[in-house]
């Protein structure tokens, strides 16, 4: 079989062997961020439904993983934002219920967990990494991008019911845009809201690859360091 919305498995620092699923045609997202190395937002929303036909998704799970495969994580991610399907939550418990013995993460920007739905259809999952680059409204419309529905203090409010809810990891992501939200101001503000939003790990993260805009530079490991060391 030819898949079309599964990849990999792909070798990842963070998830080792990992299978990904991929349930957004690309590149349908919920922002724009400045930092994307998959490239510029062309659906940018906050509608969801099934973008990709559900059956479709289970019938090549089904056959890729009737051969029994070594994963470390079936990893819900790719070409946008994973929680945009309104059907993530039928995929889950589909993995769940028939191939109990793989682990399930999720990869989203954190943006959709202000909706009750949206939580419960990730809580079967094992991880779920959500990002939180900025803590401000304003570095968030200029890094992030975001669909007019969104805002700021109600991702964060998200973030923080989701932790309440969800009985499995979430480990926090934070991208680093020098010049954006490593400013003093910025990063005190992001620390407030990883105290609040309490997850088992921060992972910090910088460009690695080309992002959508030309300027946006690496930050330096001197300053990962100092930001990491600020973040406790």
């Amino acid at each position: 079989m030819k898949y079309k919305h599964l990849f990999g498995p792909v070798p990842s620092r963070r998830l080792g062997v990992s299978l990904g699923v991929d349930l957004i045609p690309p590149k349908t997202c919920t922002l724009d961020c400045v930092y994307c190395e998959c490239g510029k937002t062309t659906m940018l929303t906050t509608d969801r439904k099934e973008y990709i036909p559900v059956e479709a998704v289970l019938r090549e799970l089904d056959d890729y993983l009737a051969g029994n495969p070594t994963l470390d994580y079936i990893t819900f991610a790719g070409s946008g934002e994973p929680t945009l399907n309104n059907m993530i939550g039928r995929v889950i418990e589909y993995l769940k219920k028939n191939y109990p013995r793989y682990t399930l993460c999720v990869l989203t920007n954190g943006t959709l967990f202000s909706n009750p739905a949206v939580r419960a259809e990730v809580l079967k999952a094992d991880l779920i990494i959500p990002s939180l680059d900025a803590a401000s409204e304003n570095t968030f419309q200029q890094l992030n991008r975001p669909h007019a529905d969104l805002n700021c203090s109600e991702v964060i409010a998200g973030l923080v019911e989701l932790r309440h809810e969800f009985a499995g990891e979430i480990r926090l992501e934070i991208f680093i845009v020098p010049g954006l939200n490593d400013t003093a101001a910025e990063l005190a503000a992001i620390k407030e809201a990883v105290k609040e939003i309490n997850p088992h790990r921060v992972q910090l993260g910088t460009l690695d690859r080309p992002g959508t805009e030309s300027w946006v530079r690496a930050a330096g490991t001197k300053e990962m360091r100092q930001i990491a060391s600020f973040l406790e």
